[in-house]
């Protein structure tokens, strides 16, 4: 579950509200709880900026204050942060986590954060392919000397290594064949989004099966994500037109995620609209529904095989 932290389009989150969502959501039976990795939101000239907290600092806080429920950023920009920092940064929050953290990362896509905090926006897939491999390899190895064309590394090491020996894993989100590539040559999951209905995945299994096929890789050890928008009840009227969503009862809501997992969806990531305390209540009614469901099912196959 996607936890909220810009203004858009309500209102700007607390950190205490925040918290408090995130510990519900744990005590709720959630699996992970998700950031976006924003600096700022602008839309057509005149419209006003809608800010965002920054997401790493965000998620080393939640690491403290939970216990079980794993931690992921969805995604985290290559672009605002040195990757030998970031790899760095990220071994340190898997420590104190104790294991919870599933790293994202992309390339970002939203011009006008770069410009408005100096970062450099062209060339943004050669920089996060350099990036990506650096992460990758100082994460799993602990050390690289690498040159590219926008990175030089030289004797990087990281210490301590963390909990895990291999670091936490790496989540890519990939549309575009490049993309697509390189999630299935270095990331542990990848990830699209942002979806509705099961209906609403396409053909997007077979094509990065298609992807791993290409780099000589088994789809099967590339697990798939996916982001859901999320609405409990009715769709309300002022979403935009062109956001699918998954709306209607907790029954409905639960029967969607079925059909995900019978696509081969490994994990959904539910993005609440609108999110407060109200929708998380109804979307963990869908959430125990939908796990009934699947002990059930579970249940049928076994006694089904026991009378053979």
């Amino acid at each position: 579950m996607v936890l909220p932290l810009a203004e858009y389009p309500w209102k700007q989150p607390s950190y205490s509200e925040i918290r408090a969502l995130a510990l519900s959501a744990e005590d709720s039976g959630f699996d992970s709880v998700w950031v976006f990795d924003h600096l700022l939101f602008r839309g057509a000239p005149g419209e006003p900026t809608e800010g965002i907290w920054e997401s790493w600092t965000i998620l080393s806080a939640l690491a403290e204050a939970t216990g079980r429920v794993r931690l992921g950023t969805l995604v985290l920009c290559t672009a605002f942060r040195n990757p030998a920092v970031l790899a760095k940064m990220a071994v340190t929050l898997d420590e104190v986590s104790e294991g919870r953290l599933i790293l994202g990362l992309g390339s970002g896509w939203h011009e006008p954060e770069f410009e408005a905090f100096g970062v450099p926006f062209e060339n943004r897939v050669s920089r996060f392919e350099e990036s990506l491999h650096v992460i990758t390899s100082l994460l799993r190895t602990g050390t690289l000397d690498f040159e590219g064309r926008h990175i030089r590394i030289r004797g990087g090491e990281l210490r301590p290594r963390g909990v895990r020996a291999s670091g936490p894993p790496i989540l890519v989100a990939a549309f575009q064949p490049r993309m697509l590539r390189l999630a299935a040559r270095h990331a542990d999951m990848w990830n699209t989004c942002w979806l509705g209905g099961p209906s609403t995945l396409g053909d997007w299994p077979e094509r990065v099966n298609a992807a791993c096929a290409e780099v000589g890789r088994d789809p099967a050890s590339l697990d798939i994500t996916v982001g859901v928008n999320v609405v409990p009840g009715d769709s309300p009227a002022d979403l935009p037109d062109d956001r699918p969503v998954l709306s209607g009862t907790s029954a409905q809501i639960a029967a969607g995620f079925l059909g995900y997992a019978a696509h081969g969806v490994s994990h959904l990531i539910c993005n609440l609209n609108p999110h407060d305390a109200t929708a998380q209540k109804a979307l963990s009614a869908a959430l125990h529904l939908y796990r009934e469901q699947c002990d059930l099912l579970q249940k049928g196959k076994a006694d089904g095989m026991g009378g053979r």
